[in-house]
C-alpha cells in the first residue's frame, strides 16, 4: 500500500526513548518533516510528498499512537501532549542526521509542530500550519459554531473510557462520517489512503491514543502554550499559514493571530475544505515550493 502511495521513498521504523515510530523518507535537498492530522496517518501526504521530493528529503511519519507508530509506555500521564510527540521527531531528525529542518503540519499535525519549533528553535528552520492556529488561542474563542462543528474535540476529550467504549461500536461508520464531514461532504479521498485510514482506526491502541491526544489539548496542551504566552515566547523561524477562504472572515483574521506568535508570518487561502493535503495538492505544493526558496531552505546534515 505504501509502495503504491509513495513510490521511490523508503518505510522505516526508528525507536525513540518513548515510541517505535513508523516512517517513510525519500527524495533528496534540505529536510522536510511531513506530520499528518487527526484521524488519518503518514498517507494524507501522498499527493504532495513525491512532488516536494523532486527538491527536498521528505520524511513523513505516523504520529506516536496513529497509524503504525506506538507509544511504548501508552498510559504515562505525558504520552501523547504535543511536547511529548514533538520530542519523538526532534530524536527522528537527529537520528537521519538532520540537524535542523522545516516542518509541515496539518491539523493535529501542525499543533506537533509549532510545539517543535517552540521546544526545539534551533532545529526548526521553518514552519508551515495548515489550517491551525494554536490551541490556546481557539479555547479563547469557542462558541457555539465552533462546538458544533468541532465537537470531537469534545467528545473524544471525555475520561477514560467513555469515547473509546462508544468508537468501538462502529468504528468504520465513525471514521466514513468524519472523513465526509472534515472534506465537506466531498469525494477528495484516494481509495488507498482511506483504507490505510480504516486499518489504523480499527485498532483500539489508535483510538485510544487519538483519544489522549484531545484530552491533553484540554489539559496539558493548553497549559504549555499559556506558559508560552505568558512568557512572551514566540517561534523565531519564518511561518507560512495555509488556510481556508472562510478563515479569513474571522475577527481577528488567523494570520493576525500568528503574528503574536512569530516575527516572519506569510500565509495564503484557497476555497476547499479542511483537508489541505488531499484536496489542494497543487496549492499546498506551490506555496511551499515558493516559501522555502524565500527562507532560501538549506540543506543539513
Amino acid at each position: 500500500m505504501v509502495a503504491d502511495l509513495f513510490e521511490g521513498f523508503r518505510t522505516e521504523r526508528l525507536r525513540t526513548s518513548g515510541a517505535d515510530l513508523c516512517y517513510v523518507v525519500g527524495g533528496s535537498g534540505p529536510p522536510v518533516l511531513l506530520l499528518h492530522g487527526y484521524p488519518q496517518t503518514r498517507h494524507a501526504w501522498h499527493r504532495i510528498a513525491p512532488a516536494l521530493a523532486k527538491r527536498f528529503t521528505i520524511v513523513a511519519p505516523d504520529l506516536r499512537g496513529y497509524g503504525e507508530s506506538v507509544a511504548l509506555d501508552p498510559d504515562a500521564a505525558d504520552a501523547y501532549t504535543k511536547r511529548t510527540l514533538a520530542g519523538d521527531l526532534a530524536e527522528l531528525m537527529q537520528a537521519l542526521g538532520f540537524a535542523s529542518f522545516a516542518v509541515v503540519g496539518h491539523d493535529r499535525g501542525a499543533r506537533v509542530g509549532y510545539r517543535l519549533a517552540l521546544d526545539h528553535p534551533e532545529r526548526v528552520s521553518a514552519y508551515a500550519s495548515l489550517t491551525v492556529i494554536p490551541t490556546v488561542e481557539i479555547w479563547d474563542r469557542v462558541d457555539r459554531s465552533f462546538a458544533y462543528n468541532a465537537y470531537h474535540w469534545f467528545f473524544l476529550s471525555q475520561p477514560f473510557d467513555l469515547p473509546e467504549r462508544l468508537l468501538a461500536a462502529d468504528p468504520d461508520g465513525f471514521l466514513s462520517w468524519t472523513l465526509r464531514k472534515m472534506a465537506d461532504g466531498r469525494d477528495i479521498y484516494d481509495d488507498r489512503a482511506l483504507a490505510a485510514y480504516h486499518a489504523a482506526f480499527r485498532k483500539p491502541s489508535v483510538r485510544h491514543a487519538m483519544c489522549e491526544d484531545y484530552r491533553a489539548a484540554m489539559g496539558a496542551d493548553a497549559a504549555a502554550e499559556e506558559a508560552d504566552r505568558a512568557a512572551g515566547r514566540r517561534l523565531s523561524c519564518p511561518v507560512l499559514f495555509l488556510h481556508q477562504e472562510k478563515a479569513a472572515q474571522a475577527v481577528p483574521h488567523p494570520l493576525d493571530i500568528w503574528r503574536s506568535w512569530a516575527d516572519d508570518v506569510r500565509g495564503a487561502a484557497i476555497a476547499a475544505s479542511h483537508m489541505l493535503p488531499e484536496e489542494a495538492p497543487d496549492f499546498v505544493t506551490r506555496e511551499l515550493i515558493s516559501f522555502f526558496e524565500a527562507v532560501d531552505l538549506k540543506a543539513t546534515g
